[in-house]
Formats: C-alpha cells, sequence, structure tokens
C-alpha cells in the first residue's frame, strides 16, 4: 500500500473522530470540548468538509453520559478498549456514509477520502488536531502517529523534567498512542480496524497497517495532553507507563 495524495478542493473529503470511554466523568466533557474546537478549525479551513464524531461509553456506572452533550452516543458493555475503539469508529463511518451530502452529492462515504482520527477520554487535543492530520493525508499518509504528553500537574517534579529532559521537540519517536493517531479509512478497512484487544490494540492496529505496507508518518506538531495519572481504565496502557517511570525515578533518588 503507498499513500495516495489528496486534493482538499474536490468533494466528498471528510473526518471520523473516534474516542472510547470507561468512568470518564471528570475528564470527558474537557476532551470533547478540545475535540469540538479541533473540528471547528478544520471546518472553518476547509468548509466542504464532512465530519462525525462518536463516544462509545463503555459499561460505564458513573455520570460520563451527562458530559458528552449533544455528541452522537453508543453504549455497549464490552469493557474492553479494542471493542470500545472499534465500536466508536464503525459508528462514524456509518454516520457520514448515511450522509446524503456524500460524495458526487450522492450520499455515502469514500474511504479513500475519509480520515479516522482517535483520540482518549482523558486527553486534551490541540486547535490543529484535525487539521495538520489531514495535511499529511494530503501529502500521502495512510496513518499518523502523534506525540503524547502527560498532564505535569499530576507529575512531581521531579517526573516532570525528566519528561522534558527525554522528549526533543521536532524528533518523534514514532511511538504508539491510541490518544493520538491518525488513519485514511481504507487502509483501515484494509488492515481489519482495531482488533477486540484489553489493551495495545492500536499497537496491534499499527502492526497490521505496516504488513500491508501502509504509509505511516510520525509527527509532534499536533502534540495532545493526555492524564497524569497512575491507574488508568486499561491494563498495561499510558497510566501504568508513567507509574513505571515514577517508581523508577523513585528509586534512583533513593
Amino acid at each position: 500500500m503507498s499513500g495516495r495524495r489528496e486534493d482538499p478542493a474536490l468533494p466528498g473529503r471528510a473526518v471520523a473522530v473516534a474516542i472510547p470511554a470507561h468512568n470518564e466523568e471528570v475528564l470527558l466533557g474537557r476532551c470533547l470540548a478540545s475535540v469540538r474546537r479541533a473540528l471547528d478549525a478544520a471546518h472553518a479551513r476547509e468548509p466542504g468538509l464532512r465530519s462525525a464524531l462518536v463516544v462509545v461509553l463503555d459499561a460505564c456506572t458513573d455520570a460520563s453520559e451527562a458530559q458528552v452533550g449533544d455528541t452522537d452516543v453508543v453504549r455497549i458493555d464490552a469493557r474492553c478498549v479494542g471493542t470500545a475503539r472499534r465500536a466508536a469508529v464503525a459508528a462514524a463511518l456509518a454516520r457520514l456514509a448515511a450522509d446524503d451530502a456524500g460524495p458526487a452529492a450522492g450520499g455515502g462515504m469514500d474511504p479513500d477520502r475519509t480520515w479516522i482520527a482517535m483520540t482518549d477520554a482523558d486527553t486534551v487535543v490541540p486547535e490543529g488536531w484535525i487539521i495538520h492530520q489531514l495535511d499529511l493525508m494530503d501529502g500521502g499518509a495512510d496513518a499518523v502517529l502523534g506525540t503524547v504528553r502527560p498532564d505535569f500537574a499530576d507529575l512531581s517534579e521531579r517526573h516532570a523534567a525528566y519528561w522534558r529532559a527525554t522528549h526533543h521537540r521536532g524528533r518523534p519517536p514514532g511511538n504508539v498512542h491510541g490518544a493520538n493517531l491518525g488513519v485514511r479509512a481504507r487502509a483501515y478497512l484494509d488492515a481489519g480496524g482495531v482488533p477486540h484487544l484489553p489493551a495495545h490494540e492500536d499497537v496491534a492496529l499499527v502492526e497490521a497497517l505496516r504488513r500491508r505496507g501502509a504509509d505511516i508518518r510520525a509527527s509532534d506538531e499536533h502534540e495532545v495532553e493526555t492524564s497524569g495519572r497512575f491507574v488508568g481504565r486499561t491494563p498495561g496502557g499510558y497510566a501504568a507507563f508513567l507509574a513505571q517511570v515514577h517508581l523508577r525515578l523513585d528509586a534512583a533518588a533513593r
């Protein structure tokens, strides 16, 4: 698979934003506010762009639903981030496919001209989040691996200093984060979509894309800020990584 270059002036371009959530009543509202700002910026630059934003509430027992406002919601009881992320993508693509103002004014969703942007419910995205991913799509990218910065307010000063010293702007490491991952719909569907995994479903998706020869780019120009908590909603996720770093730094200091 090779990246297909895009002409944003052509009709039929769309973006699907997919967000899984499990008991995120505290952070989901700010996440959605940031995503809406990013969508507004993308629509302002590209008036013909169509979009769909879907949140999947997976086994939520808190007040997460009260935070979604008029955002499209799917409710499941899988207790599995892979299943939730997959369901969010599927629902967003289905909404675009049902849009009467779709490709060639005949409705439907063109997978070659539709971009899927994924993030997490504990994450805040920058205003240019979608615009930058679409720019990379225009350049032929099939997938974009964005960087993630923890909320330093959740970390010790030692931990925050370590993060700053080991992460350098302009040199994205190419790590895979579901909180900042974009993919062309055609490539996503050809790779089989997000697998039903309780953790590292994002990594498995990117591995499948690589096997199919997808054009994968790494960028830190649209870095997101995610929660710096040490106990996350999935086993072995970003929270577990931060907890391991914190323990290692504390042990070294002692």
